[in-house]
């Protein structure tokens, strides 16, 4: 596994990601880890804008020539933006699962639930540990 998990976001036990932006919104995508365990995507089902999520809840799909994945709501909240690049170009997540590859954006319910995500050091040993 690659050790460059950005310092500056937070993660899920589920391989999802979090950057909150100096507007109140969070931006959500997978992660590296992620991306490569699923192998090269085909297919990416994006949320609606709008949708009310609960944190933990299934608001994605991401399909590979491997498998098909939920990807889980990090926190509460209505999604505000999706990446449509992504209906077009699946691949861009692994090619760059931190930045261009984002799938959607959320305006937050509960702000205070970003404490409860692991940070950088938490999520490296988690991904660590979930290959063994």
């Amino acid at each position: 596994m690659s050790n460059d998990v950005p310092t500056d976001l937070k993660y899920t036990k589920s391989h999802e990601w979090v950057r909150m932006d100096d507007d109140g919104i969070a931006t959500v995508g997978i992660t590296d880890h992620a991306q490569e365990l699923l192998g090269d995507l085909v297919f990416i089902e994006l949320p609606e804008v709008g949708t009310e999520l609960g944190a933990g809840a299934e608001c994605a799909v991401v399909e590979s020539v491997k498998a098909a994945s939920d990807v889980y709501s990090p926190l509460t909240g209505e999604v505000v933006e999706v990446n449509e690049v992504l209906a077009d170009a699946p691949e861009t997540i692994n090619q760059d699962a931190y930045e261009e590859g984002w799938i959607f954006r959320m305006r937050l319910a509960a702000p205070n639930e970003l404490d409860a995500l692991m940070d950088a050091d938490s999520y490296a040993e988690h991904a660590e540990s979930d290959e063994h």
